[in-house]
């Protein structure tokens, strides 16, 4: 259990700085979160229109600015 969320982010954040992945590890990992989300049965959604409203909502509100 993370107690010191502060302390966990900047350990995060220097490990994410430190990290260099090839293109090739960074694809590995890549599939295999996509295969993942595949057994979990999330990917593909049911429904690929389902909140689409917030979605387009979202983008609105970011290419506003």
């Amino acid at each position: 259990m993370i107690r010191d969320k502060r302390k966990w982010r900047q350990f995060e954040r220097e490990f994410a700085r430190e990290e260099e992945l090839t293109i090739e590890q960074k694809y590995k990992i890549l599939n295999a979160l996509l295969q993942e989300a595949w057994t979990l049965g999330v990917f593909p959604p049911k429904d690929p229109l389902e909140g689409i409203e917030v979605k387009i909502k979202v983008a609105r509100i970011i290419n506003a600015v």
